[in-house]
């Protein structure tokens, strides 16, 4: 073993993680109802990014992506197409992929999809009533949830305005607190329902994730995945949910939240009808330049897009493909380079390094990137 080898531990958000084994690493899925978009891209992209660097530093990497396909969005759109809320869901999640393909996002290791995973959710609502997290009110598993803003570094009224957004239903009347959330409820006429020891229902969004986690991976995580507007309520309850059965904290080691994508500085949703679509750009540009495009802004930042942002990305690709053509490699510039990838995963400065010294620094970052 060489006592001087150079650090190759990958820091995120600062935060060390060295890993001794395979490291576990789960990304937050799609809801599979549409299209899609750059957002999603974004999220996705950054996750491949960080699992590629983990390789390149040596590290056995296991990735789970989940589908959501367990959801109240979903049911309403698999209805209007008139069709069963899994077949439509399985359609979906085939085109998203896709286009994670032909952004050469890596395939994943696990897939798990919500509705496969009902029983995990029931044996995780029973943890929680057994150690006293969690109680029922008519039909409905509720989670004890009143410190987890808190916990989140969350103000009462932001986790009371997030929570009603994200369906949480803080005002429910049948909650014994505001901020605990259902794990297990009733499902109404015509939505997916299963059997469970409180009558027919579904699960909970949170409840969803945190069962598929660790049902893949165990009590916890290397690092967790997913979009920044994901932070709360969704990974914090996740997170209480999996540490109040478990007793093992943290539920995860490292969080990469990505920043939001975002036009004309609104946040890019369907909701606003501001979409640009993944399929649609790649119709006509490389998707080397579409992936290029998505991680030139640091992973933490929100980043607006704009055409403009796209064309720069063409040309600085084609001037990292005249560079890594030349000859000269050096390896103080590779390990440079590789030590930027590391330090948080700074794409933009191991491409400066890449754009400047060409060869086999330019070779070398390009082939971590997936932009070859």
């Amino acid at each position: 073993m060489d006592l001087n080898a150079p650090d190759r531990t990958l820091r995120i958000g600062g935060r060390p993680l060295p890993v001794v084994g395979p490291a576990r690493m789960y990304v937050c899925g799609i809801t599979p109802y549409d299209a899609t978009h750059l957002g999603h891209a974004r999220t996705f992209v950054w996750a491949d990014v960080a699992a590629r660097v983990l390789r390149h530093a040596g590290g056995d990497v296991r990735v789970c992506r989940n589908i959501t396909d367990v959801d109240d969005v979903l049911n309403k759109a698999a209805h209007r197409a008139g069709s069963p809320y899994d077949s439509f869901a399985a359609v979906q999640q085939y085109y998203f992929e896709r286009d994670l393909d032909a952004l050469r996002v890596h395939p994943v290791d696990h897939r798990p999809r919500a509705h496969n995973h009902v029983r995990e959710v029931v044996a995780l609502a029973q943890g929680l009533l057994a150690s006293g997290h969690a109680y029922v009110r008519d039909g409905t598993v509720y989670f004890h949830g009143a410190d987890v803003p808190r916990r989140a570094g969350v103000d009462d009224q932001q986790a009371h305005d997030l929570m009603a957004e994200y369906g949480d239903e803080p005002e429910n009347p049948g909650k014994e607190h505001p901020f605990d959330i259902a794990v297990w409820r009733p499902s109404h006429s015509g939505e997916p329902a299963w059997p469970s020891p409180w009558g027919p229902g579904r699960p909970g969004w949170h409840a969803e994730c945190a069962a598929m986690a660790m049902a893949t991976f165990g009590p916890a995580l290397d690092l967790h995945s997913g979009g920044a507007d994901l932070r709360f309520p969704h990974h914090a309850y996740e997170t209480a949910l999996t540490e109040a059965l478990t007793g093992v904290r943290p539920f995860s080691r490292a969080w990469l939240h990505v920043g939001m994508v975002c036009r004309d500085g609104v946040k890019m949703a369907k909701s606003t009808g501001n979409l640009i679509l993944v399929s649609e750009l790649l119709q006509s540009r490389p998707a080397t330049a579409v992936r290029l495009m998505l991680i030139t802004a640091p992973w933490p930042d929100d980043w607006d897009y704009t055409p403009g942002a796209l064309d720069s990305a063409i040309a600085r690709l084609d001037a990292l493909h005249t560079g890594a053509g030349r000859r000269a490699s050096s390896p103080a510039a590779e390990a440079a380079a590789t030590r930027a990838l590391l330090d948080d995963l700074d794409v933009g400065t191991a491409l400066a390094i890449a754009e400047e010294e060409g060869g086999g620094t330019a070779r070398m970052v390009m082939q971590v990137l997936a932009l070859g």
